[in-house]
């Protein structure tokens, strides 16, 4: 069964190189920030959901979710950076990572 064309699929638009980089620039500056968070939080025995909530000054549900969540999305960066100053966690970015932009 073939479909007319008013029935095809929508095609998904491609992302510019500069976009990809800008993505995969934030996904490994999210890594570097849930590790740094993860890490605070485990050295302050922060570990139930509601806890981490009030760490963060998220919900609870939305806090576990930024930390968990595997695929990138518009704003975790910033997001994860409020809660790392909130936290007093300092990230620093290598070196290398400026090639990138």
């Amino acid at each position: 069964m073939s479909l007319l064309p008013d029935q095809m699929p929508p095609v998904k638009p491609k992302i510019s190189p500069e976009e990809r980089r800008r993505r995969t620039a934030d996904r490994l500056t999210m890594i570097r920030l849930k590790m740094a968070i993860g890490r605070e939080l485990d050295e302050r025995g922060i570990i139930r959901p509601a806890e981490i909530g009030v760490a963060l000054g998220l919900p609870p549900a939305e806090a576990t979710k930024l930390l968990t969540r595997h695929q990138w999305r518009e704003g975790d960066v910033e997001q994860l950076e409020a809660a790392a100053a909130r936290l007093g966690v300092q990230v620093q970015e290598p070196a290398s990572s400026a090639s990138l932009s």
